[in-house]
């Protein structure tokens, strides 16, 4: 049987910025339905430059992005049926945000679409309630902390009903509480049947979170695949600069097997629950802090 076409993919890409920096090498990227796919690289690496092709934002030098098998085109009624599929959120918010209230920011898109303006009040009520910020409706934009802005910009591109949803560094700037609930509100439209593809820095994050990983490194694709066999590619991590997830060291230095790391010890709770099973300890006798006070780490110096 044949294998179904990716929902969109990346074919030979290659990008050049005026005055010939070179930001993408003969990129190849799969992108599945339903899918959380996590671009994981260092800072620089041609992360965003991605990103900004996949929603039609920037056309290749060479090489192609293809929607449902057939390569993608650049005129404007093409771009815009495109754009309606695929959505894009930017790492800053404040490049994203322009209307004086976040109800009036996230109903442009609709309106623009043409909706009318009872589906736009819908869908701006949808938006804001998937994101738990229906009381910002009425507020100015202006006065939202960087965290609530974050999730404004997102409500906007909800709101158009995107099949993917692209995000750039999207946990960047929050604090470990921000992160909880918007990983908790991306869930929620993952399971509702949106493809989410984020970009990263960070392998805990990515680790925990990702389905797959697609692993970057100077504007070209290391490798991709499901999200354990990647990351525990050290030879494919070294290339990229990056540093093995400290769960899965943790798990591997406890004698986990790779049958058992890969679909089940992805999260500190199941790695401190190897970690008491190996101690012979009670489940409730070693706080996480304890066993992991910093589970956050940058790449190597």
């Amino acid at each position: 049987m044949t294998a179904p076409l990716p929902l969109l993919a990346a074919r030979g890409l290659e990008y050049v910025y005026p005055g010939g920096v070179v930001a993408l090498r003969g990129l190849d990227l799969n992108i599945e339905r339903g899918q959380k796919l996590a671009i994981l690289g260092p800072n620089g690496s041609g992360k965003t430059t991605l990103l900004l092709h996949l929603n039609g934002t920037c056309q290749p030098t060479r090489g192609e992005i293809r929607l449902d098998g057939q390569p993608a085109r650049y005129d404007h009624r093409a771009l815009n049926h495109w754009r309606r599929r695929v959505g894009l959120v930017l790492q800053e918010p404040d490049d994203q945000l322009f209307a004086a209230t976040v109800g009036q920011d996230v109903s442009f898109g609709p309106l623009n679409l043409g909706l009318s303006a009872a589906e736009t009040a819908e869908r701006v009520r949808e938006a804001l309630e998937s994101l738990r910020i229906s009381h910002l409706a009425d507020r100015a934009t202006h006065t939202l902390s960087f965290g609530q802005k974050k999730r404004v910009a997102i409500a906007g591109v909800l709101a158009m009903r995107p099949e993917i949803l692209v995000l750039d560094e999207p946990t960047a700037g929050l604090d470990s509480h921000g992160v909880t609930h918007l990983l908790s509100a991306l869930q929620q439209l993952h399971e509702a049947g949106t493809t989410l593809v984020f970009s990263t820095h960070d392998v805990e994050l990515a680790y925990a979170w990702a389905d797959e990983v697609a692993l970057f490194h100077e504007g070209t694709v290391l490798c991709q695949g499901e999200t354990a066999a990647v990351l525990g590619d050290r030879e494919a991590l070294h290339r990229a600069r990056l540093r093995p997830p400290l769960l899965l060291e943790v798990a591997e230095a406890l004698g986990a097997d790779q049958d058992r790391v890969q679909p089940t010890l992805r999260s500190r709770e199941a790695v401190l629950a190897l970690l008491r099973e190996r101690l012979g300890e009670p489940a409730s006798a070693m706080p996480v802090e304890t066993v992991f006070p910093h589970s956050r780490r940058g790449p190597p110096a």
